[in-house]
């Protein structure tokens, strides 16, 4: 945590400050005084208060002054030309001019710099209001981007940036929301504009699952026959990415396999997994195919193109050959392809294991670290799953459930997408209820990665960060609309906890009205 004093609460309002003899609260004169502890005999000024956002800052240096707010002729002015998407977004937010690149200085400006700093977190940022103007710096761009959206939320219907320091950093570098595209469909309109949500957030990953057994979601040239009717063209996925690029966040697909492959399984029947009797396994794909590899890794290099981020999520969760009681006996084929790649002792669990590590090496010829659901990792497989695959630690209601601690243990880094308070699922079935906002609130932190037990502190730097996830398990529950309006609190408690998952300053109920106003 950054240290420091951390004022909280109520932003500056210009109702808070002192007036003169007739009533005003001050122009630009007054502004740009310098003489922020006392500007004239005629006014003083409390000392300032952290401005309310979502997330809250972490840090807030307070000082005696007016504070900033946006009027039209004020200035954006960048301090070198890789800031100009930022600063030309936050100009059009706040109804300034863009400026570009200016050494001189004037009343109302707001600069914008990446100053380096070797070892400070890329996503933090400095922003700093004296002397009736605003200046964010911060380490990288997006730093500066972040600091942006501080000063945004702070002016917010006619609010104040208040005088002074803030200094701020998130406590978790993965910040995520994951929508299930595959089950649902989803217009690129209405992904873009969770985009825009998303990074006056502060959230910086969007995971896209849009390959499942219902529906393959997204244009393909190498395997058109398994695309759906309603599904994204490439086109709309670059908007989508370079949309999400521009407010740093990195878009994350997930083509999900062994399982959960059914609308390819529906272009390639052959490819099904069958089981001793002859009966076809609903989604899951027979791995002791070669030809089953081959689609599955022509899928994986064309994606890994269209989506240029650092991450691929591989799923792994859910192989129907692995939730029976002898999978040996029930999938004959598997067990002898097991045993011929791994010897007499190998297993199903083992076969499945390698197909993982298979696909890993795939994404990681493209220089992309790989995903995979928790439910995909074995105990007791002579085939270790490689080191570099994230755990996604989704539930312990698997065979075989192993607690969160034992990933940990054995070093492994691990995104907290816990199904009891992070997942909003479509319809409600099984024991699923739509979480609310409230009890991610109050009750959920990064540490909380099973159930409602946090596992012990001494791993907290191996837990990367978490995920939101909105699943479609029964579509037709909920529209566009309902869904956007559903996970709107979600989002804002989540992003609260993974940027600082202490306790929060603002009682649920003012947070609440903060989220409201800030709509």
């Amino acid at each position: 945590m950054i240290a420091g004093t951390v004022v909280a609460a109520l932003g500056v309002g210009v109702g808070l400050w002192a007036t003169d003899g007739d009533g005003g609260t001050g122009g630009p004169a007054a502004r740009a005084s310098g003489e922020a502890a006392a500007p004239s005999p005629s006014r003083s000024y409390p000392l300032s208060e952290a401005p309310r956002t979502i997330p809250a800052v972490r840090e807030h240096t307070p000082a005696r002054g007016p504070g900033w707010q946006p009027e039209k002729d004020h200035r954006v002015v960048v301090a070198d030309a890789s800031l100009a998407d930022e600063g030309r977004l936050i100009a059009g937010e706040l109804g300034l001019t863009y400026a570009g690149e200016k050494d001189d200085e004037r009343a109302g400006d707001l600069l914008l710099d990446v100053k380096e700093d070797k070892g400070a977190d890329p996503e933090s940022y400095t922003m700093t209001v004296r002397d009736g103007r605003v200046t964010v710096t911060g380490p990288a761009e997006a730093g500066v981007y972040y600091g942006t959206r501080t000063l945004k939320q702070a002016v917010d219907g006619g609010g104040t940036a208040p005088e002074g320091e803030v200094k701020d950093e998130p406590a978790k570098e993965r910040r995520g929301f994951m929508l299930d595209i595959a089950r649902k469909h989803y217009d690129a309109d209405w992904i873009k504009d969770r985009i825009r949500e998303l990074g006056d957030l502060k959230f910086n990953e969007l995971g896209l699952h849009f390959s499942d057994d219902q529906a393959f979601r997204i244009e393909s040239d190498s395997h058109p026959e398994v695309v759906s009717g309603d599904h994204l063209t490439k086109a709309e996925v670059k908007e989508i990415v370079d949309l999400a690029a521009s407010r740093h966040i990195t878009v994350v697909p997930e083509i999900d396999s062994p399982g959960h492959l059914g609308a390819v399984i529906a272009a390639h029947p052959d490819l099904q997994l069958r089981n001793a009797q002859g009966t076809p396994t609903r989604g899951a794909i027979d791995i002791s195919d070669p030809e089953a590899g081959e689609i599955v890794d022509d899928l994986l290099d064309e994606y890994a193109d269209l989506f240029p981020g650092s991450q691929f999520h591989l799923g792994a969760d859910e192989y129907q050959a692995l939730v029976v009681s002898d999978p040996e006996a029930s999938y004959p084929d598997l067990a002898a392809a097991a045993r011929k790649a791994y010897g007499s002792g190998g297993t199903v669990a083992d076969l499945t294991t390698g197909w993982l590590n298979d696909r890993a090496k795939t994404v990681m010829a493209h220089d992309r670290t790989p995903r995979a659901w928790n439910d995909g990792f074995f105990k007791d497989t002579s085939v270790e799953p490689l080191k570099e695959i994230e755990v996604a630690y989704w539930t312990g209601k698997e065979i075989g459930a192993r607690q969160p601690v034992e990933y940990l243990r054995a070093g492994r880094e691990v995104i907290n997408y816990n199904d009891e308070f992070l997942y909003y699922v479509l319809g409600e079935p099984q024991t699923f209820v739509y979480p609310t906002g409230e009890r991610i609130y109050e009750q959920w932190t990064p540490r909380v990665i099973r159930g409602t037990t946090p596992v012990d502190a001494e791993y907290d730097d191996q837990i990367l960060g978490g995920s939101f996830a909105v699943w479609g398990d029964i579509p037709s529950a909920q529209t566009q609309a309902q869904v956007a309006d559903g996970i709107r609190l979600p989002l804002a408690a989540t992003v609260q906890k993974l940027w600082d998952p202490d306790k929060p300053e603002l009682s649920w109920t003012d947070f609440k009205a903060l989220a409201n106003r800030l709509d």
